[in-house]
């Protein structure tokens, strides 16, 4: 097994490659608006590190969010088309996932991360490996009683300290948690999300609803 695995969903560009027992080689950097011109590259890196071709990976991990439209196509268009390309199967795991499972914590907890316009993406788990409520994209003040006295981690927690006093890292996902908990979830037959993007809202830009005319009658 060498799965490789990428994340765009976040303000981190992140790529690792994981041999089915531990992570080999991995790649981070955060910043919001340069995910398509730094994946591919994180993507080079972690191969070279890792001594192989891109043809000896048995397949994609990705992200799929939630996320903002721009960045999390990135990733999900780029795995997508190297398993097409390798003819290898690509695996969703939802981003939020990735971050719990990066946490370790061992009992409830809340994942936020930061959806712009004062919302966050978030979700509840049980432990580490468990998430108990679908993704949602939400005011803090709006469910701020069903994350009362519960440590929190992602970047959306940090930002909202008076909803989540708790705050813990990590702050942005890696792919090395993905692809290590892909790696679990391979072995033990559990399921994957489809590679398919979790937006949860419409995005910013819109098709308006009436044209003006500017052709002569």
């Amino acid at each position: 097994m060498l799965l490789l695995a990428m994340d765009t969903a976040t303000p981190a560009v992140t790529a690792a490659l994981h041999d089915g027992t531990s992570v080999v080689a991995e790649s981070s950097r955060v910043d919001a608006r340069r995910h398509g011109e730094l994946l591919l590259p994180a993507v080079d890196r972690v191969l070279a590190e890792a001594g192989v071709k891109l043809d000896a990976v048995t397949g994609l991990v990705v992200g799929v969010g939630p996320g903002p439209y721009t960045g999390l196509r990135v990733g999900l268009v780029t795995a997508t088309t190297f398993a097409s390309a390798l003819g290898i199967p690509v695996h969703g795991v939802c981003t939020l996932d990735g971050l719990a499972y990066a946490s370790g914590i061992d009992g409830p907890f809340v994942v936020a991360t930061d959806a712009r316009r004062k919302e966050v993406y978030w979700a509840r788990y049980d432990d580490a490996r468990t998430r108990v409520t679908e993704a949602a994209v939400d005011r803090p003040d709006d469910i701020a009683e069903q994350v009362a006295g519960l440590p929190a981690v992602g970047a959306g927690a940090v930002l909202y300290p008076g909803t989540f006093p708790d705050a813990r890292g990590p702050e942005h996902v890696s792919a090395a948690a993905l692809a290590a908990l892909a790696a679990e979830r391979l072995r033990s037959g559990a399921p994957f999300l489809p590679a398919l993007p979790l937006y949860l809202r419409r995005p910013d830009a819109q098709v308006p609803k009436n044209y003006k005319v500017v052709t002569p009658k």
